[in-house]
């Protein structure tokens, strides 16, 4: 009898403290009053005032093209990285590569950010590049814990791949290449999106390593609103939020619809 209520009341107490102080962000992000605390009145003006504020709508714009590139660079590396661990078990080497992807997995994200710091000022000294901190300098840094993200994906994919699909493809007589962009690629794609999609939302989600690497005029939108809250929460920080949210939602939305359409032409098949 206590297994009966005890496992719904602790899951439906766990999903309340997930997504309680969420809801309270969106529902205040429609408060009147300047306070986030104290509810006056129902009002979008904090809408208008956040797409009025060049100074947030620059460095989300600047977030998400980091996100996208920074993304794409780990995407390319952490895969030839997981191709490389994955099919060639033994060579000169391998260790290595092995501990360089797993180490920012566990590295402190201060450690990386200042050790990157002090990489990209010694470069600079001594070969003239990157010419000081900005964008390029963040993007480098992100790829470089991303790929490692992307790398632990796709190995796991790849180490359950059916071999023999490849072995047939090469026997009818396929060029490595075409073996694997007709075979090898269109299977692990799942896991290549999957992959993307955390490296994006690493980046976009970074403060500390963003913070050493960063220079001036190039505050990403994390870096942003941690100086807004820095100073108290405003009104416009949650209709961000809840912007962003929104867009979530809603892409979670057509993936699960996508999901469920797809499956009856599987069946079919």
């Amino acid at each position: 009898m206590r297994r009966g209520w005890f496992l719904p009341t602790m899951a439906i107490l766990g999903f309340v403290f997930l997504y309680a102080p969420i809801i309270s962000l969106v529902v205040f992000s429609f408060n009147e009053s300047k306070l986030v605390t104290v509810w006056s009145g129902f009002s979008t003006k904090w809408y208008g005032e956040l797409f009025a504020d060049p100074q947030m709508l620059g460095a989300a714009w600047l977030s998400l093209r980091i996100a996208a590139v920074s993304a794409t660079i780990a995407l390319v590396l952490g895969t030839l990285c997981a191709i490389s661990l994955v099919r060639f078990r033994r060579f000169r080497g391998r260790t290595i590569l092995s501990g360089m992807v797993s180490a920012p997995l566990v590295m402190p994200d201060v450690i990386t950010g200042l050790s990157l710091l002090l990489l990209f000022v010694g470069m600079e000294s001594i070969l003239g590049w990157p010419a000081g901190r900005g964008m390029l300098t963040i993007i480098l840094a992100h790829s470089t814990f991303c790929m490692a993200y992307v790398c632990v994906v796709v190995q796991s994919r790849l180490a359950d791949f059916d071999m023999s699909l490849e072995e047939a493809a090469m026997d009818l007589g396929a060029t490595p290449a075409r073996v694997f962009f007709d075979i090898t690629l269109p299977i692990i794609a799942p896991a290549l999106v999957s992959g993307w999609l955390l490296g994006f939302t690493l980046s976009l989600d970074d403060l500390v390593i963003a913070s050493f690497v960063s220079g001036p005029g190039s505050s990403t939108l994390p870096m942003v609103i941690f100086s807004k809250v820095r100073l108290g929460v405003s009104p416009d920080v949650n209709a961000l939020a809840s912007i962003i949210i929104g867009i979530v939602a809603l892409g979670v939305f057509a993936a699960t619809i996508f999901q469920l359409r797809s499956r009856p032409k599987k069946a079919r098949a």
